[in-house]
């Protein structure tokens, strides 16, 4: 090392969709085995980003990337769980929230969902975890986290259920059109999305599921090797649907025109919220 090669970590920082930052813009964490891999791999990536922060060693580096991403899914699994404590409550989760929003220190927004996605935020918890029980600490906020996070598909589907009880309908033979099965608006990546898990669970109970997703044309589920194609979001889908399920609020998807043709709607993503309350819709 630091003759025929040099190694160092540089932990990957992407937000897919995001309009406001990129590679070049966001800041590069670079931690080297040795002080000269860390001076070869700052040097290198200063030459295409705007700015390079050096931390002492590749492990700072690394357990860097996994405070980011445990972070983030911590935070998210509050925000479940207070969504699921406002459920029992009867309150409004997304009014809370927005209203702790207005303090001007000492909160942070975070938003509950459907379940979280992507190859990050559901993965490097896990990672940490692991980590920690090998040298006999055990992580238990972040387990209890996750635990939150991964009980989300199943609230979703008992949101559906409950709505169609009210329409005096069982689930099985019911028809619900998913909307949005990327992992989060506006992209096209599939990778740990909760709209596959929330299919599978309704297809289990015996619902005729479709979906319809502008940047997505085919589904494929892992375990059965199933797959599954797009249908298009028409007026005759959502009439002929028992249930509309929000999974992903893609900006392409006009919510209003759906809730105007819909029977029930169950909400994930807020999205109807500037349609104030209605009958035909459960939000989260």
């Amino acid at each position: 090392i630091d003759e025929h090669y040099f190694l160092a970590f540089s932990p990957e920082r992407v937000d897919p969709g995001n309009e406001k930052f990129n590679t070049k813009n966001i800041t590069k964490v670079v931690g080297g085995v040795t002080a000269d891999s860390a001076d070869v791999a700052a040097a290198a990536y200063g030459a295409i980003v705007n700015s390079v922060h050096r931390v002492t060693s590749a492990r700072v580096a690394e357990a860097c990337k996994l405070l980011e991403n445990t972070f983030r899914a911590v935070n998210i699994g509050m925000a479940n769980e207070l969504a699921l404590l406002c459920d029992t409550l009867g309150i409004d989760t997304w009014e809370v929230i927005a209203a702790a929003a207005t303090k001007p220190f000492g909160f942070m927004p975070f938003y509950p969902g459907p379940g979280i996605g992507g190859h990050c935020i559901p993965l490097d918890p896990h990672y940490l975890s692991w980590k920690a029980r090998m040298h006999g600490f055990e992580a238990r906020f972040i387990s209890l986290a996750e635990e939150v996070n991964s009980k989300m598909p199943d609230h979703v589907i008992d949101l559906v259920t409950r709505g169609l009880n009210q329409q005096r309908k069982a689930v099985n033979g019911s028809k619900v059109v998913i909307l949005g099965v990327a992992y989060k608006k506006d992209i096209d990546d599939m990778r740990e999305s909760p709209a596959l898990g929330i299919i599978e669970k309704l297809e289990d109970l015996g619902a005729e599921v479709s979906f319809c997703d502008p940047h997505v044309n085919e589904v494929h589920f892992e375990d059965s090797g199933k797959r599954m194609h797009g249908v298009p979001l028409t007026e005759e889908l959502i009439k002929q649907s028992d249930c509309a399920v929000i999974v992903t609020d893609h900006r392409a998807v006009d919510y209003q025109w759906v809730v105007e043709r819909a029977r029930l709607v169950v909400d994930t993503r807020n999205a109807t919220r500037p349609l104030g309350a209605l009958p035909n819709v459960i939000r989260l």
